[in-house]
């Protein structure tokens, strides 16, 4: 199977490190050290990598280090297909800069899916806690790293939503109500929403079974858990919601249905996870959903994803670390990076994991160096 890694990393400015330049193990990176030494936006930067973007903040401008002018991060991928050098600039105030083999990119969005990746980290409670946004954002972005059509309808969905939304605060402010001006909107939301429903459902029924495996095989024992895709599409198609929902909307001057308003429901024994589940037990449902998202984009893309693990064995019993580091273990995975506060912990992990590993050293003063193994 094809499997992209990361033989190299450059960082300029990037959050607190004034510069930084590592070498990889094609299989296992570990990064220890305390608390807050930036051992996180060393993934951050392999992330911004993969995906043109931060996994926790989408503002480039405030990823640039303190009263500096201006990042850069940079690094060697190498595939079965050769090498490609991958370049994301971004100047305070101007566009970000995104190139591969020195070629600018036309549209960011022609990079997703280009270098799968999968990150778990402990901002993922944000799905269980938070708004159906995230959930769903969670989707897409697993989705648009396996389809690039389905990227495009949801940012042509979404464009076409605005629009709707801008005429119906029109109609409203001005005491008019024009239905053919809607209906050029409603066309392009059914034709883009049935597609973007279809594909969202269909994921979820290739997640569903492997997330649960994942969750039995961590948690060691039988949890009754359980994962829903909520959507007003599986009672009814756009066009039936949009007509049953247009005076709702004409109050309201939003578009209150469609696929913007799906969800997932997370549950455990029948009740809500957020409500009933234990900290360890909500930690161990988003490993087992992001370890689903790796096991999908393998089968999908035919490619093994670089997985990023973020500090993931905090607020887990020691049988639930050992579970992860067994499944870590099989050789299902391709690239991995680690962190961890525990040098000792993560020592235990390398040596069961892989040939090939590197650990390295993060200090408070932003230096990264390598550890003799």
């Amino acid at each position: 199977m094809n499997t992209a890694v990361i033989s190299n990393l450059h960082l300029l400015d990037f959050k607190n490190y004034p510069e930084a330049n590592l070498v990889f193990s094609p299989k296992v990176n570990v990064f220890v050290g305390d608390n807050g030494v930036g051992k996180t936006n060393v993934l951050d930067a392999i992330h911004y990598l993969a995906v043109t973007k931060s996994y926790f903040n989408p503002v480039d401008s405030q990823n640039i280090r303190h009263d500096q002018p201006f990042m850069v991060i940079e690094g060697d991928f190498e595939s079965d297909q050769g090498k490609d050098h991958i370049y994301c600039g971004v100047k305070r105030g101007q566009k970000k800069t995104f190139k591969k083999n020195k070629k600018d990119y036309e549209r960011l969005a022609d990079h997703i899916g280009e270098i799968p990746l999968v990150m778990i980290s402990p901002a993922d409670r944000d799905l269980i806690l938070d708004g159906s946004e995230v959930r769903r954002k969670f989707m897409d972005g697993v989705i648009s790293q396996s389809d690039k059509h389905y990227l495009d309808d949801l940012l042509s969905y979404n464009k076409a939503l605005t629009q709707r939304n801008s005429l119906l605060k029109y109609f409203a402010k001005n005491g008019v109500f024009d239905p053919a001006q809607l209906e050029i909107y409603d066309e392009q939301l059914i034709e883009r929403g049935h597609r973007i429903h279809q594909r969202r459902s269909a994921f979820m029924e290739q997640m569903k079974p492997i997330m649960l495996e994942a969750y039995a095989t961590i948690a060691g024992e039988q949890e009754d858990v359980s994962i829903t895709y909520s959507s007003k599409l599986n009672e009814m198609n756009m066009d039936e919601a949009l007509k049953a929902s247009l005076q709702k909307d004409r109050v309201l001057q939003y578009t209150s249905v469609g696929i913007h308003k799906d969800d997932l429901a997370f549950s455990l024994r029948s009740y809500p996870l957020k409500k009933t589940g234990s900290q360890g037990q909500q930690k161990t449902f988003t490993i087992a959903l992001k370890l689903a998202q790796f096991d999908f984009l393998k089968e999908i893309t035919g490619r093994k994803p670089i997985l990023l693990l973020d500090d993931i064995f905090d607020k887990l019993d020691e049988k639930r670390v050992e579970s992860i580091i067994s499944m870590v273990n099989d050789h299902r995975f391709g690239q991995i990076f680690i962190t961890d506060t525990h040098a000792e912990r993560t020592g235990g992990i390398v040596k069961r994991i892989a040939e090939e590993s590197r650990v390295f050293n993060v200090t408070s003063n932003g230096e990264i160096a390598p550890l003799e193994e």
